[in-house]
């Protein structure tokens, strides 16, 4: 085993783990969750089999990351953020279930206590404020929060907030591009 999992933590023998990653007290990992090399996975994390997490990720306590969500590398989750993937959920379902997944892209920040629903793309670098519900997808280096959440600003790689210029403090300098915000190189 190359990674470390605490003594009162579940991971199914069939989950894939990284080398380097921890995985703490409480966690359940299910058979079939593929989880990158060098994450935290905090205390009473649940991974659902069919989701996938990325390298250099950190999952805070009590967070869930259900079948259909691919989070990519260096993401931040905050603690109690979950993420949701059936639209229109029923216990006793008559009709056939539809996945929708949910897509948060490299280096992007979910604050705690944030809900992301089904079908969105949380963009590059964009950070959810704590307690926002993520109802539409976020375009990269995108500031939203809020229920439900709206664009407030943009964020630098680093993520701090930018100036009205696209500039900030660490030195990093953004430009638009149709719509889109994307590093002076």
């Amino acid at each position: 085993m190359k990674f470390f999992k605490h003594d009162q933590s579940l991971v199914h023998p069939q989950a894939q783990i990284g080398s380097n990653s921890r995985i703490w007290a409480f966690a359940n990992i299910q058979q079939g969750a593929v989880i990158g090399e060098n994450c935290n996975i905090c205390d009473g994390c649940f991974i659902e089999g069919g989701a996938v997490v990325g390298n250099h990720v950190t999952v805070k306590n009590g967070v869930e990351i259900f079948n259909g969500v691919t989070i990519e590398d260096d993401v931040f989750i905050g603690a109690h953020a979950t993420f949701i993937n059936d639209r229109y959920p029923r216990s006793n379902r008559q009709d056939a279930w539809t996945l929708e997944k949910t897509l948060v892209k490299k280096g992007a920040t979910i604050g705690a206590n944030a809900t992301i629903l089904c079908g969105v793309t949380i963009g590059e670098y964009a950070v959810v404020g704590a307690g926002s519900v993520v109802t539409k997808t976020v375009a990269p280096y995108t500031i939203v929060v809020g229920n439900p959440a709206r664009a407030c600003g943009h964020a630098c790689r680093c993520g701090r907030k930018l100036n009205a210029d696209f500039k900030c403090v660490c030195t990093l300098s953004y430009t638009m591009d149709q719509n889109h915000l994307i590093p002076k190189v």
